[in-house]
């Protein structure tokens, strides 16, 4: 296994950690990041080989200031209205990347829905049930964990709601 920067290995970061005390099945897949990339989540699928569309990105958003967690594909966007909606809100906005890194515990572009260091309220978008696994960072970038969406939403206790808007 590859080791990181820390000398820990790759498989050690806090979502793989978090699956792994949970007890649920999950592949990493990892490759070589590219700093320049214009987006991510796309590098991820590209790099992988994986249709975009199950492939998904955390995104940390104010919810009538509460930090909230979306989780959508990477093919489209977040449609900030909708989440509010998801969790009985009224007005999302994307929240200060600064905030979303301190409460993750996470580098942008690395947060990952899972083992994240306080617990937020998620919503991942309901596309993610029509796949038998999804992707998702696992906790850096280069790193993703495949699980079935299932899982994922147990895991993070999240709720399923349309949040994405096709790109």
């Amino acid at each position: 296994m590859a080791k990181t920067k820390q000398g820990r290995t790759a498989a050690g970061t806090p979502a793989t950690v978090a699956l792994t005390k949970a007890q649920i099945p999950f592949v990493t897949h990892e490759y070589p990041h590219d700093p320049a990339a214009a987006s991510y989540g796309t590098e991820a699928a590209e790099a992988m080989g994986v249709d975009p569309a199950r492939v998904f990105k955390t995104l940390v958003a104010d919810v009538d200031g509460r930090l909230t967690v979306a989780v959508v594909p990477v093919s489209g966007s977040l449609d900030l209205k909708a989440l509010a909606g998801a969790v009985g809100g009224k007005k999302a906005a994307m929240a200060d990347p600064a905030a979303a890194e301190r409460s993750s515990g996470y580098v942008l572009g690395g947060i990952s829905p899972l083992g994240q260091r306080r617990p937020l309220p998620t919503v991942v978008d309901a596309s993610a049930l029509a796949f038998e696994t999804v992707f998702c960072s696992a906790g850096r970038r280069g790193l993703e964990v495949e699980l079935a969406p299932a899982e994922l939403v147990r895991l993070t206790s999240a709720v399923t709601a349309p949040i994405g808007r096709a790109g």
